[in-house]
């Protein structure tokens, strides 16, 4: 069976690939060569019936991803269900479940069931749990989490393949405050140190790629290195970025979707030369980022500060951005939390859409509509138009006002102005006698 890229690459497309083109509003000749080139992904695997695929990548809108999933210390599985379904109600692109706790095949199975975006996992969280003790994994089980998960139809799939000994060596001497703050890194980088091993993903990425492209699922190139704080944002991120471009062109070749991920923490001014670089270095990949969050200290609020920095990484070519909740650092999400957090993460996106080659013609529509709205004091509409119309709608009942709004009420600016117009007052021939 080909792989979405292989079939693109011969000029071939799928009837399910036609709504997506049509939902870009892109020609589907151009969304194929953008496929096949590994510019745009559309994650999907064989084993899914996906009702809602999502492109990924250049000339088609930006895209937000929402995680849910267990921790040892809380395991809700229908708490973790009803987030995913949540996330997709307020404009979640993608789902991943990142449970490290529970029956994890019937965890990320009952997501599944809800998900109708598509769906991704970390698979070395799995494969953590086989063994007692993490570093006590053998080889083979950094790739049976893998072939489990994708025989189940996850659609994509973290890998922190761009960890090495040499990158790790990069990474010793970087001087770092927090090291790595990657789950999957940290547990890579353990299982390395103590066995004094090669990576299994880097060494045998062929094999990882022999799997992957079977089930047709889109690797997403993790970043073990991604900087856990503002002044940990150093060289060894860029000495991974190496190799994932590297690994890049090997997914290419054998025709497997992928894309690559992102810094954490970044200084604002760092972070479009890094987007700019990210996207050299990997011929212009999808780049899926967490933030980058441009301040340390926005507990509460970071979903807030990640926001920030996922709008300056767009200007520069972020193509995929992961939400973060305002319990990010502090606590595993719940159900409001998730909601704020894909909001606050979808006004970022579509922020980046009103600039985006490609995209920014449909985005600017839906500004202009809501202008037009207002100008009409169409409130129904503006709600309808509005990303949170239940808060929006709740926000001006409680203080409503026979006027316009209670912002302004009698002194209306908008209202005024068209009185004004209308009169002609500030035409300078107003009221003189002609002749």
């Amino acid at each position: 069976m080909e792989t979405l890229m292989e079939m693109a690459k011969k000029g071939d497309c799928p009837e399910w690939l036609k709504d997506v083109a049509k939902s870009e509003g892109i020609e589907v000749d151009k969304l194929l060569r953008l496929i096949a080139r590994g510019e745009v992904v559309v994650p999907k695997n064989v084993n899914r019936e996906l009702k809602k695929p999502r492109a990924i990548g250049r000339f088609v809108s930006t895209k937000i991803n929402a995680n849910v999933g267990t921790s040892i210390d809380y395991v809700n599985v229908e708490e973790e269900v009803e987030k995913a379904i949540v996330a997709q109600k307020y404009g979640a692109d993608a789902i991943m479940d990142l449970s490290t706790a529970g029956d994890l095949d019937f965890i990320r199975r009952k997501i599944m069931e809800v998900t109708e975006v598509p769906f991704g996992t970390v698979p070395i969280y799995q494969s953590a749990r086989m063994k007692k003790v993490v570093v006590d994994m053998d080889e083979d089980d950094f790739f049976k989490s893998v072939e489990k998960q994708a025989k189940d139809g996850v659609d994509f799939m973290t890998i922190h393949a761009g960890v090495n000994r040499f990158t790790l060596e990069v990474l010793k001497k970087s001087g770092r405050l927090l090291g790595i703050v990657s789950r999957g890194g940290a547990i890579i980088v353990g299982w390395m140190v103590h066995n004094e091993k090669e990576n299994p993903y880097y060494k045998d990425f062929d094999y990882l790629l022999e799997i992957l492209k079977e089930y047709d699922v889109t690797i997403s190139l993790g970043d073990a290195f991604r900087p856990g704080c503002l002044h940990d944002s150093d060289r060894a991120k860029y000495a991974e970025w190496i190799v994932l471009g590297e690994l890049v062109e090997k997914c290419r070749e054998k025709g497997v979707q992928c894309m690559v991920e992102g810094p954490g923490h970044m200084p604002a001014d760092q972070i479009i030369p890094a987007v700019k670089a990210m996207k050299v270095i990997t011929r212009n990949a999808p780049l899926y980022l967490l933030g980058p969050l441009v301040t340390d200290i926005a507990l509460g609020y970071d979903h807030i500060a990640g926001a920030m920095g996922a709008l300056v990484a767009g200007l520069a070519g972020a193509d995929f951005i992961c939400y973060l909740t305002p319990a990010e650092h502090l606590a595993l999400p719940t159900v409001e939390d998730v909601k704020e957090g894909v909001i606050v993460t979808k006004i970022a996106a579509h922020a980046i859409d009103l600039v985006k080659e490609g995209v920014r013609e449909r985005a600017m529509k839906v500004d202009y509509e809501m202008s037009l709205a207002r100008k009409n004091f169409d409130w129904d509409r503006q709600f309808e138009l509005a990303i949170d119309p239940e808060k929006a709608k709740k926000i001006w009942e409680r203080r409503k006002s026979q006027f316009a709004c209670s912002m302004c009420g009698d002194l209306c600016a908008i209202k005024l102005a068209q009185k004004a117009l209308e009169r002609n007052v500030f035409n300078p021939n107003h009221g003189q006698s002609e002749g």
